[in-house]
């Protein structure tokens, strides 16, 4: 038999096999020559066995030696086309373009710029650096690409734009907000995360990854983002009026008149409606309140600081209890459950702050709460500075939504954009008011203007007829002036006769 046949055989088959010859070859040996088939039969029997042993040992090691080569070819072919790409990166000196959505427009920004130019994005810092340690740099913990096409700047600018992080315009738990100007004398917040904070990490990889996606003219817009020399920092646009809670609770001079408020929950009932309605999926804030509702020059509402944004979770998973004592649902604290009904019942206790100018930590809530035992309750703790300002029937209706908003089971609050539209009739209501106000001002400014306009001419009518009484007057005084003078001369014409003769 080949020995090249046994490689065919199980283990059991060769062993089967190979003493079956060897008990052949014993019985020929005792019909013959038993000492010389014994030795020959015992020397072939060898070579068959270390063939055998060779055979095997190849038939172990191949495979692992094959994978070993494959891994090595795989490993191999993944490198070229990594530096094949990142040497294409480096190589293009074209501008990129990148499409980003500024309050809901369309626009587009220069990714291969610096921050000199506050509108362009700068090349990530692994794909800027034409070396070998590129691959090395893009994998670092500290270096991150640009999220979402946000212009990402290096500490050292970040530094000059803030003149060495002079001015602060906030601190909260989680880092420190500073003005900063940049080149273009656009002003800038940049919140430099705190690197104590336990979530500092956590909160910058949300906003920034919220941020880059979500885009609307009622959200605070982030415009750039820093990671360097294990600084976290966050660049939003700058708001010029700071946070509502600062303008009501503030000692300006300046307050906000019922139409401003009544735009403000409009402005921000439309940022919600956006995270809730308009975000896929649906986004929590968890932390609405009125020092996070900051307001521009023109005093429109936008919402800020998604610290604390949370994706909303549809598995019932639930995390960590995180908001602001009087603004937080009753409901989330005992299920530490956050939904998009969280949002509404802190949103219905801003709508009250703006109402009555007080804050949640001074019992806001105790103050609502006994208003609502009577229709015209609200009226009682209107802020003072609206009294005689407002309409007294929108104050009463705007109550009514906010005390919508506030219910105890989540179910039976209305949605983000059920307050929306509520707010925008009241809204509307009060505008055609103030239009058949202003109408009837106009209609009696007009009468006033037509009256004098009628005195006037009257005026100027008496002083034509006086003219023409004067000059009446003037010819009657002449003709009696030559009348008198005829008779005088027909009367002392006889004397001066007489005398002459």
């Amino acid at each position: 038999m080949p020995i090249r046949v046994l490689l065919f055989f199980s283990k059991e088959q060769r062993r089967t096999t190979i003493s079956s010859l060897y008990t052949v070859q014993t019985c020929s040996c005792a019909h013959q020559n038993r000492r010389y088939r014994a030795k020959t039969s015992w020397s072939v029997l060898s070579r068959m066995l270390r063939e055998l042993k060779q055979l095997h040992l190849k038939m172990l090691i191949l495979p692992e030696f094959g994978i070993l080569i494959a891994s090595l070819v795989f490993f191999c072919l993944w490198w070229h086309i990594k530096r094949s790409h990142l040497q294409r990166c480096t190589s293009l000196n074209t501008v990129t373009h990148l499409p980003i959505r500024q309050n809901g427009l369309a626009a587009t920004i220069d990714s291969s710029a610096s921050f000199q130019n506050s509108v362009v994005v700068q090349q990530p810092e692994y794909v800027a650096k034409n070396t070998k340690l590129s691959w090395w740099s893009q994998n670092h913990k500290d270096t991150l690409p640009s999220v979402s096409g946000i212009p990402r700047y290096s500490y050292k600018d970040i530094q000059k734009a803030t003149e060495n992080f002079k001015t602060i315009l906030g601190q909260g738990s989680f880092g420190t907000v500073y003005k900063a100007t940049m080149p273009t004398s656009e002003v800038v917040a940049v919140k430099v995360l705190a690197s104590d904070s336990k979530h500092g990490e956590k909160e910058f990889q949300t906003e920034v990854s919220l941020l880059g996606r979500l885009h609307h003219r009622n959200l605070v817009n982030l415009v750039g983002y820093c990671v360097d020399k294990g600084q976290h920092m966050l660049i939003y646009e700058y708001m010029s009026n700071g946070s509502l809670e600062k303008v009501l609770y503030g000692e300006e001079l300046d307050t906000l008149s019922w139409d401003e408020r009544l735009q403000i929950a409009l402005d921000i009932s439309h940022g919600i409606e956006y995270l809730h309605e308009g975000a896929v999926p649906p986004v929590v804030h968890r932390d609405l309140k009125s020092a996070n509702i900051l307001l521009d020059h023109s005093m429109r509402a936008k919402v800020a600081d998604f610290g604390l944004s949370k994706v909303e979770l549809f598995d019932g998973r639930t995390s960590s209890l995180k908001g602001t004592y009087g603004y937080m649902d009753p409901a989330y604290i005992s299920t530490s459950k956050p939904t998009v009904k969280s949002d509404i019942y802190s949103f219905g206790v801003i709508i009250f702050e703006l109402m009555t100018a007080i804050h949640p930590h001074q019992n806001l809530m105790d103050y609502v709460n006994l208003a609502s035992m009577q229709a015209d309750g609200i009226d009682e703790i209107l802020d003072k500075r609206l009294v005689g300002k407002c309409n007294p029937a929108e104050a009463r209706e705007l109550a009514r939504v906010a005390y919508r908003c506030l219910r105890r089971s989540p179910r039976k609050r209305p949605t983000i954009a059920e307050v929306s539209q509520s707010i925008l009739k009241i809204k509307q209501r009060h505008l055609s008011r103030e239009e058949t106000v202003s109408f009837a001002g106009d209609d009696i400014t007009r009468m006033i203007s037509r009256i004098e306009d009628q005195q006037v001419e009257l005026s100027k009518m008496e002083v034509t007829v006086l003219k023409k009484h004067e000059k009446l007057i003037m010819e009657d005084r002449l003709v009696v002036s030559k009348a008198w003078q005829k008779l005088e001369w027909q009367t002392l014409r006889p004397f001066e006769e007489g005398s002459a003769a």
